[in-house]
């Protein structure tokens, strides 16, 4: 015999005995007749006694019947009670995300709008994990990440939120002193500061408007894990480096930095919101997508009017 208690068994008791026939319990209950008949009667194999006494008229309780009658109702009532607690619960924006985000990405523009996020849902909490080595959704046990890249083929579910393009980049003393490149190919005369946990890291793949390709392998004194390795070392005017769009704009704002190679492209990747599945996933997490998808779709990161004047000025 099974150790498990039979519940259906039990809850279609409790049924057939609140409504007092069948196919009163069956009609409850949505199911067929034949249903409940068959697991009311394997309920009183298992336990070994008559619970109810049937005629062609008439369905009553045994006394042994009587006194699981009770019993049976308590735990029909309270399976009730904990799935409408569950749907509730699965249904209202509530408990603990786990949430990955790139490092630069992530201390500049996610962490700046949890407080609105926090006013908005108070019964949810984040644990908000900040690093540029790739995480493994599944394996790591997160609920959802903000990536930026050019998806490939996955098992994830991603939703765009935005483009995400990449300037090389350096700052106006750097360019005095050692000449603007005009071509991808001038870069092997420069300093070139590169990642070290990018895939392909030493090679800048570059389009040229004409439809030209051109791929370099950039070499410099300083390789590193983060666009906070490279950036002073870029804006003390020593090298030029490859940077995101929402790092690189602000320094184009206030001319500490300025894009070069303005008509060429590094490959474009996105801003997405990944999760493992997109069956039954939580409110907390849909939420948190939402949230974060209506506050950066509209990039304020884009850099297309900046663009458009260094390109004009400095071509």
């Amino acid at each position: 015999m099974s150790r498990l208690p039979d519940f259906e068994g039990l809850a279609m008791f409790a049924k057939v005995a609140e409504e007092g026939s069948f196919a009163g319990a069956a009609t409850a209950m949505g199911v067929s007749v034949a249903t409940v008949s068959r697991a009311v009667t394997r309920l009183e194999a298992r336990l070994g006694g008559r619970l109810f006494n049937r005629t062609s008229r008439r369905l009553a309780l045994t006394d042994y019947g009587h006194t699981l009658a009770e019993r049976a109702a308590r735990i029909y009532a309270e399976a009730e009670e904990a799935e409408d607690f569950a749907r509730e619960t699965s249904s209202r924006p509530r408990g603990l995300v786990k949430l990955a985000a790139p490092l630069s990405f992530g201390a500049r523009w996610v962490a700046p709008l949890l407080p609105e996020f926090f006013q908005t849902y108070p019964d949810i909490s984040v644990d908000l994990h900040l690093t540029d080595v790739h995480t493994d959704l599944i394996g790591d046990g997160f609920d959802a990440a903000l990536r930026i890249a050019i998806m490939e083929d996955s098992s994830l579910v991603a939703r765009l939120i935005a483009p995400v393009r990449r300037f090389v980049v350096a700052s106006p003393a750097y360019l005095s002193r050692h000449g603007r490149p005009q071509h991808p190919r001038d870069l092997g005369a420069h300093q070139c500061l590169t990642y070290t946990n990018r895939s392909k890291r030493d090679v800048w793949r570059f389009t040229h408007i004409s439809g030209e390709e051109c791929t370099v392998t950039p070499t410099g004194a300083l390789r590193g894990t983060s666009v906070e390795a490279l950036l002073p070392t870029v804006l003390a005017g020593l090298a030029i480096t490859e940077l995101p769009e929402f790092v690189a704009t602000q320094y184009f704002r206030d001319h500490q930095l300025e894009p070069v190679l303005t008509d060429w492209r590094l490959p474009e990747g996105g801003l997405y919101f990944v999760t493992p599945t997109a069956r039954a996933r939580p409110a907390k997490v849909s939420a948190l997508a939402d949230f974060f998808i209506s506050r950066l779709t509209a990039a304020e990161w884009s850099a297309e009017t900046l663009l458009d004047w260094k390109s004009s000025s400095h071509r």
